[in-house]
């Protein structure tokens, strides 16, 4: 994986993880997942158990903001293979000092840098070009009954989504709860 940087934000938790790429005039090699690496930046131990990806065709597809509750909650660690996203993640840990507060970052598969989403926020993404295909990994397996999920555009998270009246999205992301309706299923543990 040979980690480059490893950025923090002020919620403390997530981290976006830059990744070397090898290149020569074939094109480029990285690897997107090592344990030590992932050790060795200090980062927690987590066990991936999943693999997913997403196609998305249109630019402006939506997507979340998604997180499943405990027993079954998830981590998540966001790559993007083709083309870009504007990615969105909230804090949803009762308790927190940042509890409700969002991070927002690009990720494009030129950039080589990667998500990583603790357990306790909402995840959500925009794409920004055609054809974009996004692959993130999850530390416990997808169970429908712990599906949940924040309306996307709420206007108390102060997201300030790219394409906000030009979105192709599921008919479920638009009747999630605000923030103000959501009863969060996370405790923050300082």
């Amino acid at each position: 994986m040979t980690i480059l940087n490893v950025e923090t934000f002020a919620i403390p938790g997530p981290a976006l993880i830059t990744v070397a790429a090898h290149g020569d005039d074939r094109g480029w090699f990285s690897e997107s997942w090592n344990a030590q690496d992932w050790r060795d930046a200090g980062l927690p131990h987590i066990d991936w158990v999943q693999d997913n990806k997403a196609f998305s065709a249109a630019p402006g597809t939506t997507r979340g903001l998604h997180f499943q509750t405990p027993p079954h909650a998830q981590a998540k660690l966001v790559d993007v293979l083709r083309g870009e996203i504007f990615d969105a993640i909230v804090d949803l840990r009762a308790g927190s000092p940042t509890f409700g507060r969002a991070i927002t970052v690009r990720l494009s598969a030129q950039a080589h840098s990667l998500l990583y989403v603790p357990v306790g926020f909402a995840h959500g993404y925009q794409t920004l070009s055609t054809n974009t295909l996004v692959a993130y990994k999850v530390s416990d397996h997808y169970a429908p009954e712990c599906e949940g999920g924040l309306l996307w555009c709420d206007v108390s998270l102060g997201i300030e989504w790219p394409r906000p009246d030009d979105v192709v999205m599921s008919g479920r992301d638009f009747t999630w709860p605000g923030l103000a309706e959501l009863d969060t299923p996370f405790t923050y543990q300082a």
